[in-house]
């Protein structure tokens, strides 16, 4: 097969997306830095706090950049904005996949009542929040916001089988930030009303705090703890456990059985405007406009309007992975206070290994994420013969550093988004609500039923 011989204009049309993903790098770098120097704020609210990480704070810097009036982002760099988030978010799910490797041992020496658990987390928010959002008419958004709690992981699944330009993306951006700004209060108040109601076991309520973030499950297990002194070593060495469990398990689980689950439901709860499509095609033809009339009238008034995708060119892969790990270096510097050579080593070993998960999805067509967490997993696992280097370069780099600039390029790519995501608008506060409740509750009442067993 001939290769195609590249034309001036193939060149020229190159080298002006670098230009403009210069330009795009350049606003994302300074955003970045801003958030990560104005650092966490804990706000009081009285019944609780509520803390706010510089991610949040890039979030908001990167919306505010994307939708001001006075001049605004291009839409064509808001598209880059959102391209670069799904490659983004493959660097992130290579740190995530050598630290599943490195903690392989913990699933295994588990207990049955910590793996069960595991069901509650994922299938609890599928079952009761996803007809919630259904019945609210989220739409497309209903299956991402719904699979999971939608924590970092959540970005990548969604990213690689939906696209980061998709309406299940922002139903994961949605519940992300909703996540983040109340998750830790909202689980830490109702752990705190059922330790002291006394319904549930104390090691089952820490079990329920694993939900997968590190905030949520400090702050509510060390208010369980606190209701039981005799046991508080039990109850925080219990919910740290049981949040790496849903970490490392959260992964695969939502790739292979959590999200194709939230998608079927999703489909189920919405066949009657499937059935209506389909005797819409069997009409004569006069009918058939009376039912598309009617089925258009039907979509609007149920589900949210798609949101219209300008055409753009995509991101080269190889400056765009270059300028993500300029981002990621500068936050993760700035949130460890110093710089550590060995930063360089694990983010090439990061890059190398989404690169070659982008080869193999060309090369075989294997999703980008499975083929990155399986090989990452065995890298830093105790079977690798290079774990321990893997573990040396990486460590330095901490995972929730790396989650700052991923929120101020989805920030730069709100623009667009923005009549999509003010229709979900509140929609999202009943649905994160029942989520976060429902994965706590239910792997509370799992892993109270398995001690009643064991």
């Amino acid at each position: 097969m001939t290769a195609t011989p590249t034309t001036a204009h193939d060149r020229w049309t190159g080298s002006r997306i670098v230009r403009r993903l210069g330009l795009l790098g350049a606003i994302a770098l300074v955003l970045t830095v801003v958030a990560q120097l104005v650092g966490d704020h804990t706000v009081d609210l009285g019944i609780g706090e509520i803390t706010l990480y510089p991610l949040i704070w890039g979030l908001i810097l990167g919306g505010a950049v994307s939708t001001q009036r006075f001049k605004p982002l291009p839409a064509r760099l808001q598209h880059y904005a959102t391209e670069l988030v799904g490659i983004a978010v493959l660097v992130l799910a290579a740190r995530l996949a050598f630290v599943v490797g490195a903690n392989i041992p913990v699933l295994l020496d588990a207990g049955p009542a910590l793996l069960l658990q595991e069901l509650g987390h994922l299938f609890g928010t599928v079952l009761f929040s996803l007809p919630i959002a259904v019945a609210l008419r989220m739409g497309r958004a209903t299956v991402g916001a719904c699979f999971s709690i939608d924590r970092e992981g959540s970005f990548a699944i969604v990213a690689d089988r939906y696209g980061a330009d998709s309406d299940e993306y922002r139903g994961v951006l949605s519940m992300y930030v909703f996540g983040t700004v109340i998750g830790a209060l909202y689980i830490t108040l109702l752990a705190t009303a059922f330790a002291e109601a006394r319904i549930f076991d104390p090691l089952a309520l820490a079990m329920g705090t694993g939900v997968g973030s590190g905030s949520v499950m400090a702050a509510s297990s060390a208010a369980i703890a606190a209701e039981f002194p005799a046991q508080a070593d039990q109850i925080l060495a219990l919910a740290a456990v049981s949040n790496l469990i849903t970490t490392v398990l959260g992964l695969y689980v939502g790739m292979y059985v959590a999200l194709p689950a939230s998608e079927r439901f999703y489909q189920l709860l919405t066949r009657r405007q499937s059935r209506g499509a389909a005797t819409e095609a069997t009409l004569p033809p006069v009918a058939a406009e009376q039912v598309t009339a009617q089925a258009a009238e039907v979509r609007q008034a149920t589900e949210l309007e798609p949101v219209a995708e300008a055409k753009h060119e995509s991101v080269p892969v190889l400056p765009s992975i270059a300028l993500i790990l300029i981002l990621f270096l500068t936050s993760a510097v700035i949130f460890h206070g110093s710089f550590d050579v060995k930063m360089l080593g694990g983010f090439a070993i990061m890059a190398a290994l989404v690169l070659v998960s982008i080869w193999l999805k060309k090369l075989i067509g294997l999703s980008a994420i499975i083929g990155l967490s399986t090989i990452g997993a065995y890298l830093g696992s105790e079977w690798s013969p290079v774990a321990d280097e893997i573990a040396k370069v990486t460590e330095p780099i901490e995972f929730l550093a790396l989650t700052t600039p991923v929120l101020v390029l989805a920030g730069l790519g709100l623009g667009k988004d923005m009549p999509m995501l003010r229709r979900i608008g509140w929609r999202i506060v009943p649905v994160g609500l029942v989520s976060f409740a429902a994965s706590f509750l239910v792997a509370t009442v799992i892993g109270e039923l398995a001690l009643g067993l064991g």
